[in-house]
């Protein structure tokens, strides 16, 4: 183990947010169901989005491990550790749902099932009515289910550390990275995601926490492998040699993914035969890009620079207010019946400038600092 930062994992984290922020732009063009969407969805979007989504959420997962490992490292036991993520996590999921989160379920009611109230009336009456309005449960976390997920797996993590000695958690440790050395790295995680489709076909995530299992046990893997790279850094020695090999790999496996979804485009209804390749090929992307980002990031990105600091600060915050913004611009936009290519534009701009008054403003209030997930000066 060691104590030395990765700059690399920093970078991955800031570029996996920032990507995230640029995908839930685009679910206001892609035809799947979403809170707002423009009048006439562009079937082709889905390509481009379906090439981060197999991947984009588990690489949120492993650099949150990695990053929870080190953090335990620094505070030196399990009660700091619980303690310090309760703060740094439910604090800003609270304020969340309470503040940021109500404009989202309220244009999807208004905009796709007729809710007759305005705004006010929704946030004051029916918001915190612990109720459903046509399928909607409210009050509701949206995407704030990351930071949920997060928590639960920090709690689980801290329960483990507390209960298990320091001399079985260092073996438990020596075997997992021994289990996934050399070329293992590319084929266990991809043969576990793979079991999990084959065992639990039928599951859609819910993101609801208590009837979403399969989705635990895949995300869990990913946190996991973050946190044992943290404590096993031998393993980027397997990351080194065989990223080349993943990142070659996973493109080709999206080949299939891409030509299933332009054959079969938007509600357009598939054979049962290309739902098991299907699958298949976008677990097999999903986790060797994986490797092959982490590959990068520690070839390439290990390295500080000036504004890592203050991005890495900022992508919580950001996290927190995207999706509000966008949906309600999104919703102005539809309104208003812009056209395509200004409606990204315009989303780009106001989403990536709001989120910058958003931590700019909250950084420097001292108490707002912990409800947008800042430390306290």
């Amino acid at each position: 183990m060691t104590a030395q930062r990765h700059y690399g994992m920093d970078w991955l984290r800031i570029g996996a947010f920032a990507l995230l922020i640029l995908y839930h732009i685009g679910m206001y063009f892609v035809p799947w169901d979403w809170h707002v969407k423009i009048a006439e969805p562009l079937d082709w979007v889905a390509i481009p989005m379906l090439a981060t989504n197999s991947w984009r959420l588990a690489l949120l997962f492993l650099v949150s491990g990695y990053a929870s490992a080190a953090l335990f490292a620094k505070l030196g036991g399990p009660g700091r550790f619980a303690r310090s993520r309760s703060a740094r996590l439910l604090i800003p999921l609270l304020f969340g749902m309470i503040v940021i989160i109500p404009p989202q379920p309220w244009i999807d009611l208004k905009g796709q099932h007729g809710y007759p109230h305005g705004f006010l009336h929704f946030w004051l009456h029916d918001y915190f009515g612990f109720q459903f309005i046509d399928g909607i449960a409210l009050p509701t976390w949206q995407h704030l289910w990351f930071v949920v997920y997060l928590w639960v797996y920090t709690m689980l993590a801290a329960l483990l550390l507390a209960l298990i000695p320091r001399a079985a958690r260092a073996r438990i440790a020596d075997g997992a990275a021994q289990l996934l050395g050399g070329w293992r790295l590319l084929v266990v995680p991809a043969l576990w995601w793979i079991a999990l489709y084959l065992a639990f076909p039928d599951h859609d995530e819910t993101h609801a926490l208590f009837d979403d299992g399969p989705s635990h046990l895949h995300y869990l893997a990913a946190f996991g492998i973050g946190w044992l790279l943290r404590v096993r850094p031998i393993l980027f020695e397997a990351v080194a040699r065989w990223w080349k090999v993943a990142l070659v790999v996973g493109l080709l496996a999206f080949i299939p993914v891409a030509w299933i979804e332009g054959t079969w485009p938007g509600d357009t209804v598939a054979p049962d035969w290309v739902f098991l390749p299907y699958h298949v090929a976008r677990h097999i992307n999903g986790w060797l890009l994986i490797v092959a980002l982490v590959g990068i990031a520690d070839r390439w990105w290990n390295r500080d620079r000036p504004s890592r600091a203050m991005l890495a600060e900022a992508v919580f915050p950001f996290y927190i207010v995207h999706q509000t913004i966008i949906v309600v611009v999104g919703w102005w936009l539809l309104k208003g019946q812009v056209a395509a290519l200004p409606s990204f534009l315009i989303l780009l701009v106001a989403t990536v400038t709001g989120c910058w008054l958003f931590y700019a403003i909250g950084r420097s209030i001292g108490w707002l600092r912990p409800l947008i997930g800042l430390q306290r000066k």
